[in-house]
């Protein structure tokens, strides 16, 4: 009787989820000024709206693919050009984050929780160590 309320439950804690992962990253790309930068690097900043709809287009679709399993049938040129994609991407993504490490120690001594950091930098640690023993303890 109550299962349809349950599954109601569940897919909207489910989007919600979803939704929130996904404005957290795509506001992490603008703050990093991943897509900026590049305008800007390549002097076409008259562009820039265009580079931030293909940005979010990407995600969509990705998404897509990957929720609901659709295969590309391009064999190996397409994987080869993913990988190259990747790449870059990633390699973008360490650029941009080396660039704003600063803003961590700068936040720390304005909220003034100097003090406290070792304990912060510990609580990181140990939840990221519970989160993967959890993960890989499901596996077995």
């Amino acid at each position: 009787m109550w299962e349809w309320a349950a599954q109601a439950v569940l897919a909207a804690a489910g989007l919600s989820a979803g939704v929130a992962t996904a404005a957290g990253l795509f506001s992490f790309v603008v703050e990093l000024g991943v897509v900026a930068d590049f305008a800007d690097r390549t002097h076409t900043a008259e562009h820039i709206l265009f580079y931030e709809d293909c940005v979010a287009l990407g995600g969509i679709v990705g998404n897509i693919l990957y929720v609901f399993h659709i295969g590309i049938p391009l064999g190996t040129p397409l994987l080869a050009a993913f990988g190259a994609f990747a790449g870059i991407f990633a390699g973008c993504w360490a650029m941009a984050l080396a660039e704003i490490l600063n803003v961590f120690p700068i936040f720390m001594r304005r909220a003034k929780v100097v003090r406290y950091l070792s304990a912060f930098i510990i609580s990181m640690a140990l939840g990221k160590g519970l989160g993967a023993f959890l993960f890989f303890f499901r596996r077995w």
